[in-house]
């Protein structure tokens, strides 16, 4: 375990690998935290890779510097933050994976910051960036079902329930996401810890009452905000990994799937698996990170 102070966070993560080898940044989803990868970085660090594993805002040991600092969950600022350690860290380049608010925070800066990307992989819903001015036009009753738990969280009821049962509200949520996944209590436990962080409840409800219109963001980031309003397309190495039996994310096809994506994109969609990838198939997440950092290296010999 390390820390950095990086932007308005100090930020706790795990380190391994060669300290000359290529970056790879990890990134952890709600509700799941740094142990998601660890079979991943124990595949990659054998290839020879550079890994850094963040606790996201919220999450585990990472704390705000100040108190003043808004508890947002919103888009910009996971994008902020990542790039903000990327700075703190001094890495110039990463290949950036993640799924879920991971996979937002590396779609944002491969969108906005794609110099700093080797190349990305992004659990679904691919192109993981919010267009949050279409966010309250109502989707299908079956869609809708599956969201029911942020609906939960945009109420004060909700915010008292997570703060009362956090741990056996996202149980249920892995329970219901990963339908085919067969996790111990132990394996939950190791997680589940992180969600004693402080500013868990305030970072998981303002982000899921943001996306849809409901709060403010934190000024700071407003700039972001509006660069993501104009959907930026993604341009670097893109492998999209979709969890056949995800029980949250929308089913869509191929060509739904890589919209959003200007450069070279596969999707490939992982049987018996569900939104939880990296720890449910670690081999197939560790072999889509190998692939995209081959596919800069052969673009870059080309050249």
């Amino acid at each position: 375990m390390k820390k950095i102070d990086a932007g308005v966070l100090n930020v706790a993560y795990l380190e391994s690998g060669p300290a000359d080898g290529p970056v790879v940044v990890l990134l952890h989803g709600f509700p799941y935290d740094v142990r998601a990868y660890d079979e991943v970085a124990r595949r990659l660090v054998d290839a020879g890779c550079r890994c850094i594993v963040p606790y996201l805002r919220g999450y585990g040991p990472t704390r705000f510097l100040e108190a003043s600092t808004l508890r947002s969950g919103e888009q910009a600022a996971l994008g902020a933050d990542l790039f903000a350690l990327l700075d703190a860290l001094k890495i110039e380049r990463a290949v950036l994976a993640g799924y879920d608010w991971g996979g937002r925070a590396a779609c944002v800066v491969a969108a906005l910051w794609p110099e700093r990307v080797i190349g990305l992989v992004s659990g679904d819903p691919g192109y993981n960036i919010q267009d949050i001015a279409a966010a309250n036009r109502p989707s299908s009753p079956h869609t809708e079902h599956r969201l029911w738990y942020q609906y939960y969280l945009h109420g004060e009821r909700g915010y008292a329930g997570l703060a009362a049962n956090g741990k056996a509200f996202c149980h249920l949520l892995w329970q219901q996401w990963s339908p085919s996944w067969t996790f111990t209590d132990a394996t939950y436990a190791a997680t589940a810890d992180s969600f004693s962080n402080p500013d868990f409840v305030d970072v998981v409800t303002h982000s899921y009452r943001h996306r849809f219109g409901l709060v403010a963001g934190d000024p700071a980031y407003a700039e972001i905000e509006h660069q993501l309003t104009q959907r930026p397309p993604i341009s670097v190495p893109t492998v999209i990994l979709s969890g056949a039996d995800d029980g949250v994310s929308s089913k869509r096809d191929d060509t739904a799937a890589v919209r959003g994506f200007s450069g070279q994109v596969r999707r490939q969609v992982v049987p018996g698996v569900g939104h939880n990838v990296p720890q449910e198939a670690p081999a197939v997440f560790a072999d889509a990170v190998l692939e995209v950092l081959s596919s800069s290296r052969a673009s870059t010999e080309s050249a």
